[in-house]
């Protein structure tokens, strides 16, 4: 029956004039889906309450409550149609009345790590895109059909919210960077292995798939106490998101996926000094797949150690500072960040080398990413002694990567089971640090196994390789004039 709704409402979302593209459609049902999910975590909580002899108090007021205004019901719980807003009276309701209520949330929440706060924040950084108050009538008669009183419901749900963000992929590239493969965030995350008491951060947190996949691994780690939950759900996840669309898109998964005031905040992570970072700032895990072929101003730069304009090169940088000493991390990166000769790719090598124990690579095919041509890997690293081997793994596969072949969790199941002892196989190596050349501190992934391999770089790296050196280069021309 969800799917099904599902697809209704992008249906009549189609036919609105305020909604365009895959990235609309996504966004207005979010903030919908959200109200109807607070009316029924209300409704759980009111009755827990009243089996403990508690009296509940109410987060909205009963003018703004989903039966008050969304679809009102009649005592025999058919929609009562004289109750029943719709057209233009519709639309003044939700943009001049529901819309400025729920953003005063955030400046009278208690404090940040409430559901209120979260109210306040999704609801100021929102607005509603349906132009038309018929169609928004449609949607939410549809969307008053779904539940979220059981966890078969909550699953159910939270599983079809996936399938939208992943199609989100297909509107273009903005929409493709939210989206990473669920089978490779779940091997990052057993890899990593975080367990009950660690603070897990992503500083790019997207759809915060990381966030969500490793709640999922601890839930299921041992049997959880009460104490247990309550750590999960307030003291272990953390992330940071630039953009107004994916952090709604996140803290709405987290909350579908039942972490109820999701610990994200909308700033952008890179504009932070890594010399500002304390100890009380630090977290024991970092999973992560920050943007790259991205091009950071001067001005953010400057937060950082070694000057570079890749996006992905600062996260990195970041990950290491942020990291508490005995922390792990897995993070995705371009492939190219193994080799690239450029000052700024030397010297983040040499940094992470000296500083963290990068103990493993997994180097993944190509359209891994689907809609990207960029090849990857993966790097996971522990902080606190420098590196003395790496164990690289190549995933090879018999078949080549798309929309209708994409990565599951059995091609990387070999890989999971030999990184427990990073064992040498067909696939996999070891590369002495003793042994690597001390001014390039190349990495490149080069399988013994393999004698007639010959690697080809993908020419859009050798050009993207170009216009970084060039940037640099104009970057150092223009410092010297302003000195002359």
């Amino acid at each position: 029956m969800f799917e099904q709704t599902f697809k209704n409402v992008d249906d009549t979302l189609r036919k609105d004039a305020g909604c365009s593209s895959e990235l609309d459609y996504v966004e207005q049902t979010s903030w919908i889906l959200f109200l109807k999910y607070l009316d029924d975590l209300e409704k759980d909580n009111k009755d827990k309450a009243e089996l403990k002899g508690e009296v509940y108090t109410d987060i909205i007021s009963p003018e703004y409550k989903w039966e008050a205004w969304a679809v009102p019901k009649d005592k025999d719980g058919k929609i009562d149609h004289q109750k029943e807003l719709t057209g233009g009276d519709l639309e003044d309701f939700v943009n001049l009345k529901l819309f400025p209520y729920l953003k005063k949330f955030k400046v009278d929440a208690e404090s940040a790590d409430t559901i209120e706060y979260k109210i306040g924040e999704i609801f100021s950084e929102l607005r509603n895109k349906i132009q038309s108050g018929y169609n928004l009538r449609e949607v939410l008669n549809k969307v008053d059909e779904l539940h979220f009183r059981s966890q078969t419901e909550k699953h159910e749900m939270s599983h079809l919210y996936e399938d939208k963000i992943k199609n989100m992929g297909n509107a273009g590239r903005n929409g493709g960077e939210y989206y990473t493969p669920r089978p490779l965030i779940k091997t990052i995350v057993k890899v990593v292995s975080p367990s009950i008491g660690n603070k897990v951060y992503d500083g790019a947190v997207g759809s915060a798939g990381f966030l969500v996949e490793s709640f999922e691994y601890m839930k299921e780690s041992k049997d959880l106490t009460t104490r247990d939950m309550e750590i999960l759900q307030k003291e272990t996840f953390y992330g940071k998101e630039k953009k107004s669309l994916a952090y709604i898109i996140g803290i709405m998964n987290m909350i579908l996926h039942g972490i109820e005031a999701p610990n994200i905040v909308h700033t952008n992570t890179l504009t932070e000094n890594i010399s500002d970072i304390q100890e009380k700032d630090r977290y024991d895990i970092v999973v992560a797949n920050p943007p790259f072929g991205g091009k950071e101003r001067i001005e953010v730069q400057q937060n950082f150690s070694i000057k570079t304009g890749e996006t992905a090169f600062l996260f990195l940088q970041h990950f290491i500072k942020i990291l508490k000493a005995g922390g792990k991390a897995g993070v995705v990166i371009k492939n190219t960040f193994l080799s690239n000769p450029d000052n700024a790719s030397v010297s983040l090598r040499k940094l992470l080398l000296e500083s963290c124990n990068l103990h493993t690579v997994l180097d993944l095919p190509g359209k891994t990413f689907i809609g990207a041509g960029v090849k990857t890997v993966v790097l996971f690293f522990e902080k606190g002694a420098p590196t003395r081997k790496v164990w690289f793994y190549q995933l090879n596969l018999d078949r080549n990567l798309g929309k209708t072949n994409p990565l599951n969790e059995n091609d990387l199941a070999e890989f999971v089971e030999l990184q427990k002892t990073r064992a040498d196989s067909e696939n996999s190596w070891s590369v002495n640090i003793a042994n690597v050349d001390k001014t390039t501190y190349d990495l490149s992934v080069k399988n013994p196994h393999k004698k007639d391999e010959t690697v080809l770089r993908d020419p859009q790296d050798i050009l993207d390789e170009i216009q970084v050196l060039d940037e640099e280069s104009a970057e150092i021309l223009n410092a010297i004039r302003g000195l002359v």
